[in-house]
């Protein structure tokens, strides 16, 4: 009796005295799933007017991902054209890069194209209409490159819809983050209400030392490519910047974007210089994009088609389920067996050999044999029999020679004879 009291008791204290550690994981565990990062992010309210004071709402506004803004804004269009100008001694070189962004209904899920592309005939251009991806290469001056669906490469979509909406961003992280804001009232653009800031550098940030691991090199060494890509990220210094911003009063978003600046590179090898001029500008907001599937898109596959292509400028095309592939028309086939083969006469019989035996005639106790050669039996040959007046008797040792037939001396390394 007292034992079940106590047990009562161990258990009314246990079941009054929870765990908190279980109680926070059934919570989290039984709890509505999250919104995605970017719906979040969203509805975080970010005033427009602090944003010169503020370099935390200055970073979330100048850094926003096209995804957040598309939950801000809507369907909206978007287009930006960023041109670098590189110099080191003599030589020069100009690349103009444009980036694109039409952003149809449905906010984060909803469809859109991006496109990237610059002065040198390179880019890429993604579509996603009704949760499917379809993408291609715009190289070349025709943008011949044929859209692609694209089911397994799901990331890729979210990626070029980002790349593309993300010229400011990129332009702030390359002038290190010292992108200096003054406010300068209020403009209305597209009929749309927007706070009006100035840019200029602002003074270099005192950066806390971190212990950071050394980055992973091949046996050989990094090659010079890479070698001049980390120079530049490790050495450049923001020497000068002006333009302006103008951020949306409702939504926070940045509506237009005019910044040039200029960068410079010290090292052993020389100095270099880079240029950066960035014009960016939103339109159409609100506006539904007309986006459709490619007409001519190719389905997705699980090979690639370089084997196959490298056969086609032959003019060999490709079976399809084990058909035969035609050679091209120039090329004379080559006989098969079976097939219109030439007919092979036997090979002459060699001198001496008897002439061949003729088949007997078949008889009721001999049918005829119908079966191909290669499948008939082959004949067991009968031993001959040889007449006992014919054989030869072993000659006899005392009447060949007379004397006692001596044994052979066995050779080196044989083994002898057992005596019996």
């Amino acid at each position: 009796m007292m034992r079940s009291l106590s047990l009562a008791a161990l258990a009314v204290c246990f079941s009054g005295c929870p765990d908190p550690v279980d109680q926070a994981a059934k919570k989290r565990i039984f709890s509505s799933e999250d919104p995605p990062q970017a719906v979040a992010a969203a509805k975080e309210t970010l005033p427009p007017e602090d944003v010169a004071s503020s370099p935390a709402i200055a970073r979330r506004v100048l850094g926003m991902s096209a995804a957040e803004a598309t939950e801000r804004l809507g369907p909206h269009a978007y287009l930006a054209t960023v041109t670098w100008d590189w110099s080191a001694g003599a030589r020069s070189v100009r690349l103009k890069e444009t980036r694109e962004l039409l952003a149809g209904p449905g906010g984060i899920s909803g469809d859109f194209l991006a496109r990237v592309s610059n002065s040198n005939d390179q880019g890429l251009e993604v579509i996603r209409v009704g949760g499917k991806v379809y993408a291609r290469s715009t190289y070349g001056k025709d943008g011949a490159g044929r859209f692609r669906e694209r089911r397994r490469d799901r990331g890729i979509a979210e990626r070029m819809r980002d790349e593309a909406f993300s010229a400011v961003r990129d332009f702030d992280q390359l002038f290190r983050g010292r992108l200096a804001l003054s406010a300068k009232g209020t403009q209305t653009v597209d009929g749309r209400v927007c706070w009006r800031y100035e840019l200029s550098l602002a003074p270099p940030a005192a950066e806390a030392p971190r212990a950071l691991p050394p980055l992973p090199a091949p046996a050989g060494g990094a090659d010079e490519t890479t070698l001049r890509r980390r120079a530049f990220f490790e050495l450049r210094e923001p020497k000068t910047l002006q333009g302006e911003v103008l951020v949306d009063a409702e939504t926070s978003v940045v509506v237009k974007a005019s910044m040039n600046g200029r960068i410079g590179v010290a090292s052993d090898a020389g100095d270099a210089e880079l240029r950066v001029a960035l014009e960016a500008a939103l339109s159409n907001v609100g506006r539904s994009p007309t986006l459709e599937v490619p007409p001519d898109f190719l389905p997705d596959e699980d090979k690639p088609q370089g084997i196959a292509a490298a056969l086609k400028r032959f003019g060999i095309e490709r079976g399809d389920g084990g058909t035969v592939l035609q050679p091209p028309a120039d090329v004379e086939p080559t006989p098969e067996d079976g097939d219109d083969a030439p007919e092979l006469s036997p090979a002459p019989a060699p001198k001496g050999a008897p002439p061949p035996v003729p088949a007997p005639p078949p008889t009721a106790d001999r049918p005829v044999d119908d079966r191909p050669v290669d499948d008939r039996p082959t004949p067991t040959p009968e031993p001959k029999v040889t007449p006992a007046s014919e054989s030869e008797s072993p000659p006899s040792p005392q009447t060949t020679t007379g004397k006692k037939k001596s044994k052979a001396k066995p050779k080196a390394g044989a083994r002898a004879p057992a005596e019996r």
